[in-house]
């Protein structure tokens, strides 16, 4: 080594022996463990400093178990961290329009660290939250012939009395609205995170994107959605240490996992699940990551009108179980196998396990794992697995339907999405369609929206829109304030909400968001005013929808003719960006309009960038 090796790889030795690694032991297969860890705890488990979010807090013990592991199988493990924020704790503030932007920075961070330490063999990554996980998947995406392998984060419990994560955040509108006491605000709010790690009880974006995980290959089988800080969550940090070794071993490298098959395999798992809607913005991001093709929105389409939902959770329904009971139900292997059986997967794909897909669910199908919880879910909470993940036939019968749905029209040219399984079903009609015709509530901001919804200034059928929340007005911004606080209104189920804003994946109602173009890019969503007649169509069957401008506060008219006058039209004169906008929010706006934009996943196209640049 003094001959051939760099100087560096010879110092850090030195360094290694100066934190107090026995000199005896300094030649092995070294392995990176980064993770989204934040907060500090004491040994006894109280807290020291606190954390962003539950989300992360726990995630220390994960670290520990994989370290432990590997040093007990002679590998030298490294930790470094790059901590992540709460969406739930910066809704309706200004640290929203740092949150979407955060993911690519994250996912920069995290690459410069594991390309850092020169001499590492493989890279487990550990995260569980909203943007902390997309951008760690992001980052292990593109370590190319290095293996890599994800340990999600988990899932806090369900408190024995209150309220959910999701449900919770909806306090301060209930009270507004008087249907909640203050005792009962504070009482909620103390309770509804039962434990103190893991990501929300209901199938929000943290947990979704710990499902695609798994589903790229990139988790071990059911590692999704354990309970955080049980003795099945440690496990799962002490068999993925040794599966990255194994990994190593049979030269199997993360662009060996990561194919364009298990992005499919991803996007099929989303549709089964009725995931969030912020995975159409993540998963095409880990895709580019890794070198892949970037799904499209006709390709999310085409899989969720042939692959069933076969998942009740939190807030598709019917009966909304928690994401822990979906675990005890049998998480992904679970919905793989029904999904096997319809085939509607490939699995001759490669995993982290180093065996194929196939292998996994063969597993899975007999595993006493697999038998002893499905039992525990029926002893302990007297609920049947099958109702929470159904077979094709059970589902449909039990009314589930597909999730996404991308409506068109002369509001939307460029595409919209909207969550058609969170719709009220008693405004449903028997033939699966939504249809809303109502009067436009025009807002440039978000505060103004809320402020409307608390006041009780919004009517029934009316149409809230939200404009001036897409990447240049506001880092596109995850509004659940908004679609929480119309969920609570006596007639919240007949109001619709558009925007070009995004929304969190617990959202429920009926939400139109990514509106394309923007309002702050000349969209027509910018040139709506109020008393603006909209209509609203959607099939949940079909998985069609429309959002169109019909009429004026005087006169009824066509699509047609509404497209005529939109392009007539000037955009709003008070349309603007949200005046604290950060320049580092408006430089990435800048760089990810450059790079495909919402619908390219909101990466970093470098190639693009630099060719935009060199033309000018």
């Amino acid at each position: 080594m003094l001959l051939t090796a760099p100087s560096g790889n010879l110092f850090g030795l030195s360094q290694n022996a100066g934190m107090g690694w026995e000199p005896q032991k300094l030649i092995g297969s070294e392995v990176l463990i980064l993770s989204t860890h934040g907060g500090l705890r004491a040994p006894d488990g109280t807290p020291i400093a606190l954390g962003f979010h539950t989300g992360h807090w726990e995630l220390g013990a994960l670290v520990a178990e994989a370290a432990i592991t590997l040093k007990s199988l002679n590998a030298i493990p490294f930790a470094g961290a790059c901590t992540d924020p709460c969406d739930g704790r910066t809704q309706g503030t200004t640290g929203m329009l740092d949150s979407l932007p955060f993911r690519n920075d994250a996912a920069i961070v995290l690459r410069r660290l594991m390309r850092s330490l020169p001499t590492r063999m493989g890279v487990i990554g550990i995260a569980t939250c909203d943007k902390g996980l997309p951008a760690m998947m992001m980052a292990l995406a593109a370590a190319g012939p290095y293996p890599t392998i994800l340990v999600p984060g988990g899932v806090t419990l369900l408190p024995e009395s209150g309220e959910d994560a999701g449900k919770v955040q909806t306090i301060g509108a209930r009270y507004a609205q008087k249907q909640i006491t203050l005792e009962t605000a504070a009482e909620m709010g103390c309770r509804a995170c039962a434990t103190p790690g893991g990501g929300c009880q209901f199938l929000g974006t943290a947990a979704t994107a710990q499902v695609i995980a798994e589903a790229l290959g990139l988790a071990l089988p059911h590692t999704a959605l354990a309970p955080s800080g049980a003795p099945i969550w440690l496990d799962a940090a002490r068999r993925s240490a040794a599966a990255i070794l194994r990994l190593h071993q049979l030269q199997l490298g993360t662009r060996d996992i990561l194919t364009q098959a298990s992005v499919e395999n991803a996007m099929v798992a989303h549709a089964a699940f009725g995931g969030s809607t912020n995975l159409l913005l993540h998963l095409p991001a880990i895709a580019y990551s890794a070198g892949l093709k970037r799904p499209v929105a006709n390709d999310w389409a085409q899989i969720n009108r042939t692959v069933p939902r076969l998942v009740d959770a939190l807030p598709n329904g019917p009966r909304n179980f928690a994401t822990v009971q979906v675990f005890l139900a049998g998480g992904l292997p679970e919905v793989m196998l029904h999904l096997r059986r319809a085939g509607l997967l490939n699995t001759k794909v490669k995993t982290v396990s180093g065996e194929t897909l196939d292998t996994c669910l063969d597993w899975w199908e007999s595993s006493p794992r697999r038998h002893a919880l499905r039992k525990n879910l029926m002893t302990r909470d007297g609920i049947d697995p099958d109702d929470v993940i159904m077979d094709p036939d059970r589902a449909r019968a039990n009314g589930l339907t597909p999730t996404v749905c991308f409506p068109l029209g002369n509001l939307a040219p460029e595409g919209s999405v909207v969550k058609s399984t969170s719709i009220d079903p008693s405004v449903i009609g028997p033939d699966g369609i939504f249809h809303h015709l109502g009067p436009a509530r025009v807002f440039v901001s978000e505060e103004a929206a809320i402020h409307a919804i608390k006041n009780g200034e919004i009517q029934q059928n009316d149409v809230v829109v939200l404009v001036c929340g897409g990447p240049a007005g506001a880092g596109m911004q995850e509004i659940y304030q908004i679609t929480s606080a119309l969920k609570w209104l006596p007639s919240g189920k007949h109001v619709a909400l558009l925007t070009d804003a995004r929304f969190s994946g617990v959202s429920t109602g009926a939400c139109i968001g990514h509106i394309s173009p923007e309002a702050l890019a000349g969209g027509a969503i910018g040139k709506l005013l109020d008393g603006d007649q909209i209509e609203i169509i959607i099939d949940r069957e079909k998985l069609t929808g429309s959002v169109n401008l019909v009429g004026d506060a005087r006169e009824h008219f066509g699509p047609e003719e509404g497209t005529i006058r939109l392009n007539a039209r000037r955009s709003r004169a008070d349309l603007r960006p949200h005046p604290a906008l950060p320049d580092d929010t408006r430089l990435w706006a800048a760089l990810v309009q450059a790079s495909g934009g919402v619908w390219g996943g909101c990466v970093y196209d470098v190639d693009a960038i630099i060719s935009r640049l060199t033309s000018v």
